[in-house]
């Protein structure tokens, strides 16, 4: 399993954590223990393949927040 761990700005509530996990949901439907925290700015999931970052960039700014980067790492 690969763990995928993004900075997402932007996240002020727990609608916009769930917004943002459902998005990426969408996106990786094979995604597991995806988690939204809008205190830490920050939204981790597991795959098992690496997901393609430029592909969760595009998914988190559609979705109105900002992107500050992901990093993944095999679990």
């Amino acid at each position: 399993m690969y763990k995928t761990t993004a900075k997402v700005e932007g996240m002020m509530c727990n609608m916009c954590e769930a917004h943002v996990q459902e998005a990426v949901r969408n996106a990786f439907p094979g995604a597991k223990k995806v988690s939204a925290d809008h205190k830490k700015a920050e939204l981790t999931f597991l795959t098992k393949e690496a997901p393609d970052i430029e592909t969760l960039k595009k998914i988190i700014t559609d979705t109105g927040y900002t992107f500050g980067g992901a990093q993944t790492t095999e679990d």
